[in-house]
């Protein structure tokens, strides 16, 4: 019988970062408390750019936009925000979104699966993601139950499952 496997990914779907940010942006630009503001929230490049003319108000901007996320089913694990930034006038806020896991990142949830995971489960590293498997899917849905019990500082999501 063939080995049963899964994949460890951090993947984040663009259109649902990209209709966060429409929604923060309208809700920003409807909301009285950021009337006259200058608070604004868009992408320049791969990241999100949030301004405002207070260190307040931006990081109410970065608070509406994490709420977004959160209800388009999005790891705030992803978003990777700096600190306020005093440009000219404005403050502002750089945010980027992180995908893939990095190899000392991969490692360490190989280790994990390695010394508390059931025997016989074997996971090796492919580039940015981690192919579990092994000859029981009761062990695969045990790795997969303990990894989700972790706290990591990363978003995980188990995909491919055969």
């Amino acid at each position: 019988m063939a080995d049963s496997s899964f994949d460890i990914v951090s993947k984040v779907e663009r259109q649902e970062v990209d209709n966060a940010l429409n929604q923060a942006a309208k809700e920003i630009s409807q909301r009285y408390d950021f009337k006259g503001v200058g608070a604004s929230i868009s992408w320049s490049g791969e990241k999100i750019l949030m301004e405002a003319n207070s260190e307040d108000r931006v990081k109410a901007v970065l608070d509406v936009f994490e709420s977004k996320l959160i209800k388009r089913g999005i790891s705030l694990k992803a978003l990777e925000a700096g600190e306020p930034q005093l440009s000219g006038k404005e403050y502002k806020i750089f945010a980027s979104i992180q995908e893939g896991i990095s190899q000392e990142n991969a490692k360490k949830v190989a280790k994990i699966i390695r010394d508390e995971g059931p025997k016989g489960v074997k996971a090796q590293v492919q580039g940015d993601e981690l192919r579990v498997s092994s000859k029981s899917r009761d062990d695969l849905q045990t790795v997969i139950a303990l990894l989700k019990g972790k706290d990591f500082d990363f978003a995980l999501q188990f995909v491919n499952y055969r």
